[in-house]
């Protein structure tokens, strides 16, 4: 069969999509990726073959959100006033978590339909309509031209669920992060169906009005979340939806090209300790939520060996490297998680799976997006402990690393986690069952 994936211009989720794209392939399926053009040599570096689709879009996903509100909020547009797109995302003091209204995933307390209504609103028009926008029409061509059989899409891509309608492949969801999304729009149908017939209101029906017309189909839910949707986390940590049909898949760590250090073939001579922090939040905020220096200089005290991998303009601006640190650029997390003792992260998916399927305790240091909510279940797991990104010190970090060193019961939850980890269907095991779901969904 053939087989489109697609997503949106980004690392973090386009990796965790790979794996299953090369099962697909070595199963014998024709595969493709589509993307803006300006991700081609991301896909193809990972051996799939890309078809870019629309243009390139410059802003910020969240700058989107922005500039949607200053439409209708004049003090914040006087605030933004004469301010460049790199400068605003400084001005937009994000919070710690999940940003309304995908907050509820996190808090289902906060589901209020008063609340609800205008936040969700606010993330179609202004987020997700921005951001899929450009690829629509292309990938709609594109699909009606190669005529996929089913079509892949990572959960906030809704232009993969448009085009597999418009084509009459099957369709799901590829989740590489907690399926705030799904749980989200859980909660907001639930409301809307408890509001009088004439005062409920769904965007996304409203977005999708139109395609609906142009390409000759009817607004369905799968159009939101899926057929079905493939997830990487174990039920320990998993975040589901009663209403939406999951599909467990075992995580297999990609994260890009890579080759393995000659100092990374030698066991350590003293307890390894990994430090890593995500590309993304450095980018983002030129600079970590946490102090790379205080950490380093803590376990600096420790009877430890330090494996941190920093980001270029961090590590330009340490004032010291304690003896038993090694500072590089980039490790395969693959290969340094297997040899440490302790990693130190923030809790972004990738890296947290990756370490957790090799049975290695964990100290999170989350602050963005699902992030804190991933490591509050981990800890709830028993294999990690946590500290806000923003909250910590390095002594806290130092703390916590000597605890997940001495204490048992972390060592074995984490194997306890590996081993759930490993019972999962392999990529490789998922692509016979899409098989059976394209079967199922397929229109055409």
């Amino acid at each position: 069969m053939r087989v489109l994936f697609t997503d949106t211009p980004e690392p973090t989720t386009f990796m965790p999509m790979a794996p299953l794209a090369w099962a697909l392939r070595t199963a014998g399926h024709e595969v493709r990726f589509a993307a803006a053009p300006m991700f081609a040599d991301t896909i193809t570096q990972a051996g799939l073959t890309a078809v870019p689709v629309g243009r390139d879009v410059d802003m910020y996903r969240r700058l989107n959100a922005v500039m949607g509100a200053l439409e209708h909020n004049s003090e914040l547009a006087a605030e933004f006033e004469g301010v460049s797109d790199e400068d605003a995302l400084e001005l937009l003091k994000l919070e710690s978590g999940m940003p309304e209204p995908y907050d509820v995933a996190e808090f289902p307390e906060r589901a209020d339909w008063a609340k609800m209504l205008p936040a969700y609103a606010g993330a179609v028009w202004t987020d997700h309509k921005p951001e899929n926008f450009p690829m629509i029409a292309a990938l709609v061509e594109f699909a009606r031209s190669w005529e996929p059989d089913l079509i892949l899409w990572e959960p906030s891509t809704y232009a993969g669920a448009i085009a597999a309608k418009a084509c009459g492949a099957a369709h799901g969801r590829l989740l590489g992060r907690l399926d705030a999304f799904g749980v989200t729009r859980s909660h907001y149908r639930r409301l809307m169906a408890e509001q009088p017939e004439d005062e409920r209101y769904d965007p996304f029906a409203d977005w999708y009005e139109g395609y609906c017309e142009r390409y000759g189909f009817e607004f369905g839910e799968d159009m939101v979340t899926g057929q079905f949707s493939v997830d990487q986390f174990p039920g320990s940590l998993t975040m589901a939806a009663d209403d939406i049909d999951y599909l467990p898949m075992r995580h297999v760590p990609y994260g890009g090209p890579a080759s393995v250090p000659h100092w990374l073939w030698a066991p350590p001579a003293r307890p390894r300790v990994a430090l890593t922090l995500g590309s993304t939040a450095a980018i983002r905020f030129d600079g970590y939520t946490v102090d790379v220096q205080d950490v380093l200089t803590a376990l600096g005290e420790l009877d430890i060996e330090v494996i941190a991998t920093v980001a270029d303009n961090v590590r330009a601006r340490l004032t010291e490297v304690p003896r038993n640190a090694r500072i590089v650029p980039y490790a395969p997390l693959h290969a340094l998680a297997p040899t440490c003792d302790v990693v130190i992260n923030h809790a972004g998916a990738g890296t947290y799976l990756a370490v957790a399927l090799h049975g290695v305790p964990q100290l999170t240091l989350p602050w963005d997006l699902d992030e804190p909510e991933l490591a509050r279940r981990a800890t709830a797991q028993g294999s990690a402990l946590m500290i806000r990104g923003d909250h910590a010190t390095g002594k806290d970090v130092a703390d916590g690393v000597v605890r997940l060193l001495k204490e048992p019961v972390f060592r074995e939850r984490a194997i306890a986690l590996r081993d759930e980890m490993l019972v999962q269907p392999s990529p490789n095991d998922v692509a016979g069952q899409l098989e059976e779901l394209t079967r199922k969904f397929r229109t055409r």
